[in-house]
């Protein structure tokens, strides 16, 4: 990781740089049966929590501007965590949910392949484009979330912020400000309680400072 000088809160960067701290939640109930939570609630385990804690440590030596946070309680529950020791509120939005994988949600990948094979094979031939019966594309998710980013980061221009989001979520962030397609989802690894740097510029340009840390 990039060695950061800690900032007041909403001291201007010189440089016009604005940075996001982008998180993926703890590790939930279930992880091991590889299942679709999609916008569902699901309990964090002890090492979600422990993840938390690991991450409010890691996040202390800076100053951040505002924490913000997908309104679903695996998500809200460490946002609050991690906005502790700089006194701040997580702010929720739900626009930042997980993918909406409608009726495949709480199913896991070993049931989904035996009972919707030809849904399985056709989502993973246009991953961008497919949405299963009462859900989202990934063009939709990304259609959601990146105006409420950018929203986000104007709002707190020159600051620091941290996100807590999903695993879909963040990676659609990641290619957006890798200027990568869609396409390339895959190809992107957000473990449970994970930390990226994004670094975002005056002139658009946007910088990956560290991934999957």
């Amino acid at each position: 990781m990039t060695k950061t000088v800690n900032r007041q809160p909403g001291r201007k960067y010189r440089s016009g740089r604005t940075r996001l701290y982008l998180v993926r939640h703890g590790q939930v109930e279930g992880f091991e049966e590889h299942r679709y939570n999609g916008q569902g609630e699901v309990p964090l385990t002890h090492l979600g929590w422990e993840q938390y804690r690991t991450l409010q440590k890691r996040l202390e030596e800076f100053r951040l501007a505002a924490v913000y946070t997908s309104d679903l309680s695996r998500c809200m529950e460490g946002a609050r965590l991690l906005g502790q020791p700089h006194g701040l509120d997580p702010v929720p939005l739900a626009a930042l949910r997980e993918l909406h994988i409608g009726q495949w949600q709480g199913i896991t990948w070993q049931e989904l392949q035996q009972r919707f094979p030809s849904q399985w094979e056709a989502r993973l031939k246009d991953i961008v484009h497919y949405r299963v019966p009462g859900g989202e594309s990934l063009l939709d998710l990304s259609r959601r979330v990146l105006p409420a980013l950018k929203s986000m980061l104007a709002a707190h221009a020159r600051e620091e912020v941290a996100v807590v989001g999903h695993g879909a979520v963040n990676r659609v962030v990641l290619l957006d400000a890798l200027g990568a397609p869609l396409q390339s989802v895959f190809r992107l690894e957000q473990s449970y309680g994970c930390l990226n740097i994004v670094d975002y510029f005056e002139d658009g340009s946007s910088t990956v400072q560290l991934l999957n840390g």
